[in-house]
């Protein structure tokens, strides 16, 4: 009786560890690639609160997330925000530069 106990435990965990193992080899490749894909991503101006004009003296070409236009009036990028982004404007986002 002991033998056939000890082989059902054994076949049990081998069951488990392969269901877990399985369930791994599937799980652990689509979170790497949801993280990469929003590492990618830009948030959305209002997602963002993003706005022409600066607040409490913040604004985006003082931030650290701003890449700037052409000229220091031309509107430019932003690393967190997508679209255009006045050099003016602020958003939640908003870091002073170092």
């Amino acid at each position: 009786m002991d033998d056939k106990l000890q082989r059902k435990l054994s076949r049990r965990s081998l069951l488990k560890g392969a269901a877990s193992l399985a369930g791994m080899a599937i799980v652990v490749p689509l979170a790497l690639t949801s993280r990469e894909a929003l590492a990618g991503q830009k948030a959305s101006k209002s997602a963002m609160q993003y706005q022409d004009k600066p607040k409490a003296g913040k604004k985006c070409s003082a931030c650290m997330q701003f890449v700037p236009g052409k000229s220091a009036s031309a509107d430019g990028t932003c690393k967190v925000v997508a679209g255009s982004i006045s050099p003016h404007g602020y958003c939640i986002a908003w870091a002073p530069k170092s």
